[in-house]
């Protein structure tokens, strides 16, 4: 394989609409969110990163020693004072939450004022917004190819791109694996619900939509998104997930504990006993499987989570 040319610094990247120039490779990066913070370990640049924030999920576990060196702010927002006290060189965000304009953490011209350049990744930087809505909305399926760019970028930035291409290419050869098994041209492609959590019971559901990962994976397995709207994260009542009726539901598994439907279990267990859910084709036919829940944000989990359900779906006799 040829090697890559080693960045030339200072190196400016248009990131999200905004130029971010990076004056030398960053030894001391905040990873804010999940998604950023494993793929900066992933290529292994944990001995140049000051700290993590923001996990809904615990870390890959080949990732687990390496993360165990890194100093973890918060599995929660952090603050911005938080950020700063870390003296970091470099912030890259996995979600507009974390680093936007409507973000209670920081917004990129807070980071600027003080001197550190801040990288949003490319899969979350949506235009759209729908209603309150803050993760906004997207008009195209989400694909890999967003995700590649951003390992590509941060790979740049840190000048490992050697690493980013062995990365990209082992992603790439996953993809191209679960695709080939997809059912064919005139077999039935399944419909899938993903649940991502619920305050309670009776609140309505968080859902993936359409365009996000969730659509994404279920395109990746030959099926369809039952939900439909483009929302990123649209929430729905039952009555509407009851009508959509899907052939599988794909409930995650969150580690946070912010609410009790974080578990699959619990999930689980309202969908088999609630009189009305209880009924769904997908529940009656045992066509329940769980996913981790960082997969159903657009992120390196995301072809994980699909192998983890084509795994499921096979074991039901559902996929080949």
């Amino acid at each position: 394989m040829a090697h890559a040319e080693p960045t030339q610094y200072p190196l400016t990247i248009e990131n999200c609409g905004e130029a971010v120039t990076v004056e030398k490779a960053p030894q001391r990066a905040i990873g804010l969110g999940q998604n950023s913070a494993e793929i900066m370990l992933l290529l292994g640049l944990g001995d140049r990163m000051a700290g993590t924030a923001f996990w809904p999920s615990k870390v890959l576990p080949q990732l687990a020693e390496a993360n165990a060196k890194v100093k973890l702010l918060t599995v929660e927002f952090p603050t911005f004072e938080s950020i700063l006290a870390e003296n970091p060189d470099f912030v890259a965000a996995a979600l507009p939450t974390l680093l936007g304009p409507d973000s209670k953490v920081a917004k990129r011209e807070d980071f600027e004022k003080v001197g550190v350049p801040s990288y949003l990744s490319p899969s979350t930087c949506l235009e759209r917004k729908e209603g309150t809505d803050a993760y906004g909305a997207r008009s195209n399926l989400w694909n890999m190819d967003l995700l590649y760019e951003e390992i590509e970028e941060l790979a740049q930035i840190f000048d490992v791109q050697d690493r980013g291409a062995a990365l990209i290419a082992d992603f790439k050869a996953r993809e191209a694996a679960l695709r080939a098994s997809a059912p064919a041209e005139g077999e039935r492609k399944l419909s899938y619900v993903f649940w991502f959590s619920s305050p309670s019971p009776t609140a309505d559901a968080y859902l993936g939509g359409r365009n996000g990962a969730s659509g994404f994976i279920a395109d990746l397995l030959g099926g369809t998104n039952a939900i439909q709207t483009e929302a990123e994260w649209p929430t729905l009542g039952w009555e509407s997930i009851i009508a959509a009726d899907p052939d599988v539901i794909v409930v995650a598994s969150l580690d946070r504990n912010r609410w009790e439907l974080d578990k699959p279990e619990a999930k689980i267990a309202f969908l088999t006993s609630d009189p009305a859910t209880s009924q769904m084709k997908a529940v009656r036919n045992k066509a329940i499987v769980v996913m981790d829940g960082q997969a159903m944000n657009p992120t390196i989990r995301t072809i994980y989570g699909a192998e983890q359900v084509a795994e499921q779906l096979k074991a039901l006799g559902l996929r080949k």
